[in-house]
């Protein structure tokens, strides 16, 4: 089950000669979210201001490598995170910067997730030329996405549209599109501000309409569990009302225990103490979907979570997430 980062974090280093080395993904995303994670580093602690301070290491996964077949059939999420997690295990680097969407729901034993920067945005972003919203395509329109979940969504609102596998980093999303291979795709609003890519904010998708994936729009940093000085420069980056809505919807998953191939979405919402949650499942037809929604103090998200997913399997029933194997 998921943990929520303690309330009392590790005390914050006081090194003035400090090395960090982060190991991330090699795209523009992942190279842009993990230079903004840098960057806050230095300006929470002067020990690690100096050019040499923190080092940035690229590590090619699994996922990245291997971009002619559906994620799917390739094992899902570990696929972007395996070979960054071995580097910590293994000491090769200190701290990882993760799409907290991208992370396993049961993390490798001797790590954790040691901060979560504040949410951006986690809604998805229509692209489709001059269509703004899902509503507005043509009948029959070819929809690009690797997202079981997307499509399900697409799929229980426009029965008429065809969704294809469209894999690859958001400019060869994008370049694809623009060349004619898609009518339309749909993309993540925090990816696309972190690149800068602004002008498409008005082609956001509302959460009615699709609900995003688990944890979209939060960075996780992850450590090894033992690594104290480390935990403590992370400490300062973390933002526990994101970190306890993450745990919430993490929570989900850990208690549907889904396959890779089931349709799964949730998102919780924080204000002051008290945490909103709303979950789904679908078949990735999009011919059935469950919807379970619930609150309570943020203090219990785990529980929420779990509630929520437990209520989920239950509505789903026997053979609900092997319908698709």
């Amino acid at each position: 089950m998921p943990d929520i980062p303690p309330d009392t974090p590790p005390d914050t280093p006081t090194n003035t000669s400090a090395r960090l080395t982060i190991g991330t993904r090699g795209s523009d995303l992942a190279l842009a979210q993990t230079k903004m994670v840098a960057a806050r580093l230095r300006a929470a602690h002067p020990g690690l201001a100096g050019p040499d301070a923190i080092q940035i290491t690229v590590i090619k996964t699994t996922g990245d490598r291997v971009q002619d077949r559906p994620l799917a059939e390739l094992g899902g999420k570990g696929l972007f995170t395996k070979e960054i997690e071995e580097a910590l295990l293994d000491g090769r680097i200190d701290l990882a910067v993760h799409s907290m969407k991208d992370l396993e729901t049961h993390l490798p034993d001797g790590l954790v997730i040691a901060a979560t920067l504040e949410r951006e945005d986690p809604r998805d972003v229509l692209l489709a030329g001059q269509a703004t919203r899902i509503a507005e395509l043509p009948k029959g329109a070819v929809v690009g996405t690797a997202s079981l979940r997307r499509g399900a969504q697409i799929l229980a609102g426009r029965p008429d549209l065809k969704v294809v596998p469209f894999r690859g980093n958001v400019n060869t999303r994008i370049a694809k599109l623009e060349a004619g291979d898609v009518d339309a795709t749909i993309l993540a609003l925090a990816g696309l501000r972190r690149l800068g890519m602004t002008k498409y904010e008005t082609r956001a998708i509302p959460i009615a309409e699709m609900l995003p994936a688990v944890a979209q729009g939060a960075i996780g940093l992850e450590c090894r569990a033992a690594d104290e000085a480390t935990r403590g420069y992370l400490a300062a980056l973390d933002h526990a009302p994101t970190a306890r809505a993450v745990a919430a919807e993490r929570a989900v998953l850990a208690a549907l225990d889904g396959s890779c191939r089931t349709p799964i979405a949730a998102l919780a919402t924080v204000a002051g103490e008290a945490l909103s949650l709303e979950a789904l499942i679908a078949l990735p037809d999009g011919s059935t979907l469950h919807r379970d929604r619930r609150a309570g103090r943020t203090q219990d998200a785990v529980a929420i979570g779990t509630a929520a997913g437990a209520a989920l399997r239950a509505a789903g029933g026997p053979g609900f997430f092997d319908a698709d194997e």
